[in-house]
Parts: structure tokens; C-alpha cells; sequence
């Protein structure tokens, strides 16, 4: 069974930092395009970064560039969002997924985890 489970969110000061984990089971990571979603409070999920299998190539969104990283361990087959200058919009629940390409078509991507709450306030 393929799964997913995210981990590391938590509340956070703006500027603050945290580093959220995406463990994988059922698939081998490496295998596998990967990318983060948020959703915010009253917003639709969206795609903030991938890395690509083939190449290790990094894409982001616009609204994280410059401040989020994305990165894998093969050997712990789990992926990481390094998350720093962390602002209140940031706020949301926080998503890893196996996807295609990027730019990420949210209808194609097949199965989600339970999330990871992110909660930035002073």
C-alpha cells in the first residue's frame, strides 16, 4: 500500500522556522517525482514544491521562493520543505504527495496523507 505521512508542523513566530518530513512507505522515494501542498483556512489546496526524481531539480511557487527549501534522503526514503521567514500566510495544512511534473495538475495526483497543521502567529 502506497502511503504517505507528513510531520513536523507546529506553531511558529513570524521569521520563525520549521523543517516538515514527509516519510514514505509502499514505493521507493527515488522513484518518484515529489512535491508540498498547502491549504490554507478558507483556500484551495495548492502546490509550493516539487524536486525531481531524475535530476533532483527544485521547482517552487512564487510566494515560497527564497525562503522554502525542498529535499530528499533516499536513504530514509523521506522528503523535507525547510521552511524559514515564516509569515503568517503561511499558514495552513501541509501536504506531501507523489506527483508528474511540474507545474502540478491537483487532479492527477492519486493519493494524499493526513497533513501537517502550520500555524504562524505571534
Amino acid at each position: 500500500q502506497l502511503q504517505v505521512v507528513e510531520s513536523g508542523g507546529g506553531l511558529v513566530q513570524p521569521g520563525g522556522s520549521l523543517r516538515l518530513s514527509c516519510t514514505v512507505s509502499g514505493f521507493i522515494l527515488d522513484d518518484y517525482n515529489m512535491g508540498w501542498f498547502r491549504q490554507g483556512p478558507g483556500k484551495e489546496r495548492e502546490a509550493v514544491a516539487s524536486i525531481i526524481a531524475s535530476d533532483g531539480r527544485t521547482n517552487y511557487a512564487d510566494s515560497v521562493r527564497g525562503r522554502f527549501t525542498i529535499s530528499k534522503d533516499a536513504a530514509k526514503n523521506t522528503a523535507y520543505l525547510q521552511m524559514d521567514s515564516l509569515k503568517p500566510e503561511d499558514t495552513a495544512v501541509y501536504y506531501c504527495a507523489t506527483i508528474e511534473t511540474w507545474p502540478v495538475n491537483l487532479g492527477r495526483v492519486d493519493f494524499w496523507g493526513q497533513g501537517t497543521q502550520v500555524t504562524v502567529s505571534s
